[in-house]
């Protein structure tokens, strides 16, 4: 299927404007704008401007606020919990990442907890935001309103994908990673199940156990494998567990509380590398790390090694570069939603 490439400029005015007819307060748009194109910039397709539609139907169904901001539930300085208050998750993530770098200057660490948010998308699309001042940098996320993950060596959903991300400064730029408990997500499983496409392998855990390459079996009851699969699924639990806790258990509302319609829960935490054993010594042992697994032979002489990030940040040069490459089936969503609000869609520049 043929990419066409777009403005980066024009697609984020464009969403934003978007989102803005939608009802979502400018304040709230913007970074919603600017987040879910990043993640598209870094190529993180399943969870950039696809889910525009999903989105627009939070706003209409009430699942997500318009407007509003986070209540404080508490702020000992280096430790805050917020209630998000279905919220825009990127408008809360950035303030939670902001909040934190600073309070990190001042206390060495910050940690930030957000309850019933709105959905925040790519998590690795935030991590900028505290690299770019020498800070390393944690998200993690939940849903609790979905449970679409099965505790390992059961068959019920009670987990969700439970993504984390982190951030670390290097000397050469940082390095980006951004995994999950669950080998695949619900984004990529339902892309695929549209496109009557399966897994390459069996990433899937039918309703009686058995276990599938097809997506569409989450639809009958089937749960999305743990990071670790049949083999080691054990892994990718203990990894759901502490997601969940460090999400909704600091934040301290979620699944117990058996919330209605969709929402979130955010936890970002940063550390000033200046205030253990300096940013110096940091960054030589960081620097150090990243030489040292780039020199690692590689298995196949024509796939060097890379480290985290590596690919999502040449990706993002070259669409800012040369246009962002939209993956097929969202310009005809984009195209419905601009009709609907009366709005040009921005044109390929190639």
């Amino acid at each position: 299927m043929t990419q066409l490439r777009y403005n980066a400029a024009a697609l984020h005015d464009f969403a934003f404007a978007l989102f803005s007819a939608a009802g979502l307060d400018p304040a709230h748009a913007a970074p919603v704008a600017t987040y879910l194109l990043e993640a598209d910039l870094m190529g993180h397709d399943t969870h950039g401007l696809a889910l525009t539609p999903w989105y627009l139907q939070k706003l209409a169904d009430g699942s997500m606020a318009r407007t509003g901001q986070p209540d404080v539930v508490r702020d000992k300085g280096a430790a805050v919990a917020w209630r998000g208050n279905r919220v825009a998750g990127a408008f809360l993530a950035v303030a939670a990442v902001d909040l934190a770098v600073a309070r990190a200057r001042v206390y060495g660490t910050c940690t930030v907890a957000v309850g019933n948010a709105g959905h925040i998308g790519a998590l690795a699309a935030y991590l900028h935001r505290a690299t770019d001042h020498g800070m390393m940098v944690s998200i993690a996320s939940s849903s609790p309103s979905a449970a679409s993950v099965a505790p390992f060596g059961g068959v019920t959903g009670v987990f969700t994908p439970d993504p984390v991300a982190h951030g670390i400064p290097t000397p050469d730029g940082p390095i980006l990673i951004d995994i999950s408990a669950s080998i695949t997500t619900n984004n990529m499983a339902q892309r695929l199940t549209r496109e009557g496409r399966t897994y390459a392998a069996d990433w899937v855990l039918r309703a009686d156990g058995t276990p599938s390459r097809d997506p569409a079996d989450l639809t009958r009851g089937g749960t999305l494998l743990p990071t670790g699969g049949l083999d080691h699924g054990q892994k990718g639990y203990g990894m759901a567990l502490h997601i969940e806790a460090l999400t909704q258990g600091l934040a301290g509302i979620g699944r117990a509380d058996a919330l209605p319609g969709a929402n979130s829960a955010i936890t970002v935490q940063v550390c000033d590398p200046e205030a253990f054993g300096g940013t110096e010594a940091f960054l030589r042992q960081t620097g150090w790390l990243r030489d040292a697994c780039l020199a690692s032979t590689p298995r196949n002489p024509e796939s060097p090694v890379r480290v985290p990030g590596q690919a999502a940040l040449a990706r993002k040069a070259k669409a800012l570069s040369d246009g962002v490459p939209l993956y097929p089936s969202i310009l005809p969503s984009l195209a419905e939603a601009a009709k609907a609000f009366g709005l040009a869609l921005p044109q390929p520049i190639g």
